[in-house]
């Protein structure tokens, strides 16, 4: 099956149906607003390396937590009995989002560009992308950002600088998703961590559902 080549100023993709595989699904075209939130609402996202053209991706199945199942440990819930924990969203989304990628640069590498930030700042600006930042005691302790559109959270990435500092932006993130009606946290691909926090496979056609449930609705505000 072939790869799809987009052409930059373009805005469309292919049936995302036609995926490979491994769920590559076109190469090419931008990142404009536009063009993210057509991919984002056909359950699309991108993912590439510096130096490399755009890759669109839409795997066949796709790993979510309902915001309504997050998985709160034993040892966790004792953690947070002992600790004042919070959130804050949308404090700083670039510094966020830069923290994402000097994190996973230091210790696996990032497919956090420059054009990568740029971008998810632009849709940040139109309101369809949103930051957390979890606090432990006072001091910031680790976040996490993504695309909001609908009842609908697309996580992109986390950072941790204080232990359990991701996983408390989660879980705090999850608890106000669900106090505010919203369906998934799209979790993109499985791991074995976002498993232990109720993260679930389910089918393409079930997270089109998904996505298509409800009405639109614009980032949570600041607090």
């Amino acid at each position: 099956m072939p790869v799809f080549r987009l052409r930059k100023g373009v805005v469309g993709f292919p049936d995302p149906r036609l995926a490979e595989d491994d769920g590559l699904l076109a190469v090419g075209g931008d990142l404009s607003v536009d063009m993210l939130l057509l991919a984002y609402t056909h359950g699309i996202f991108p993912w590439f390396n510096e130096g490399d053209p755009v890759l669109w991706w839409c795997p066949h199945e796709r790993f979510i937590i309902r915001p309504r199942n997050i998985h709160v440990s034993k040892s966790m819930r004792k953690f947070m009995r002992l600790h004042e924990t919070y959130i804050m969203l949308n404090r700083d989304f670039a510094d966020t989002m830069h923290r994402c990628r000097i994190k996973r640069e230091f210790n696996e590498g990032t497919w956090i560009t420059d054009d990568m930030e740029k971008a998810y700042n632009d849709l940040r600006k139109a309101g369809y992308a949103a930051s957390v930042e979890s606090y432990i005691d006072g001091k910031r302790a680790g976040g996490l950002y993504g695309v909001c559109i609908g009842h609908n959270f697309f996580g992109e990435s986390m950072f941790t600088d204080i232990e359990n500092g991701s996983k408390l932006a989660l879980i705090h993130l999850a608890r106000y998703l669900a106090e505010n009606g919203f369906n998934m946290i799209d979790c993109q691909f499985r791991t074995d961590h976002l498993a232990s926090m109720g993260g679930e496979m389910i089918s393409y056609d079930e997270y089109m559902k998904l996505l298509r449930h409800g009405e639109l609705r614009n980032v949570p505000e600041k607090n």
